[in-house]
């Protein structure tokens, strides 16, 4: 989840939306981005659950920038409290989104993923949003190195995890042949009393 490590002010204004995105309105890594085209406030929930589903349907090729950062605290009273005593607790974190700012950029893969990754994306975020490209031409090495699998440090599992799967890999085969060995015993049993 993203968050700020500390801010001067735990609170703020609401503040206004007006306008539109002078800054961050172009795709500036990638070659392909997605849009915002009216203002809104997009919650830390919201990028993540967005950034899931990019990085879902891309199977882990390519590559994916977040372009925003949810920078300003939101915050709300308990319920059922009486106005006055000051203003609530930060609740959450929101990133103030204008009309042209482009919210997530993506690089090394073909057209069709793409639109389709931001398909999924745009489903998540509380506003409406449109499919752009990039201007510039890039080389064939830059696309090499984007079609890489990234591998980032939530991906990797610590080993302790790895050790107890394993052992209880192991526990589980061993249960099955012990559970094997009686069956078999009580079969023999079965046929010496035939016999008799």
């Amino acid at each position: 989840m993203l968050i700020p490590k500390r801010v001067k002010y735990r609170r703020q204004h609401r503040g206004r939306m007006k306008g539109k995105a002078l800054r961050g309105n172009f795709v500036a890594y990638g070659q392909y981005g997605i849009q915002a085209t009216e203002p809104c406030w997009i919650t830390d929930n919201q990028i993540e659950a967005a950034r899931i589903a990019i990085n879902r349907r891309l199977r882990r090729g390519g590559k994916v920038w977040i372009k925003i950062f949810p920078d300003k605290p939101v915050t709300k009273k308990p319920a059922e409290t009486r106005m006055g005593k000051g203003k609530g607790a930060p609740e959450y974190w929101v990133a103030v989104v204008k009309p042209g700012r482009v919210l997530f950029e993506i690089a090394g893969v073909s057209e069709p993923m793409a639109r389709e990754a931001m398909r999924l994306a745009s489903h998540k975020l509380p506003c409406k949003t449109k499919f752009v490209k990039s201007d510039r031409t890039f080389t064939e090495e830059e696309l090499a190195s984007f079609a890489e699998i990234h591998v980032t440090e939530e991906d990797l599992i610590p080993s302790s995890v790895l050790e107890e799967e394993l052992l209880e890999e192991e526990e589980a085969a061993a249960a099955v042949e012990d559970s094997e060995d009686v069956e078999g015993d009580s079969t023999e049993e079965v046929e010496t009393d035939e016999g008799n």
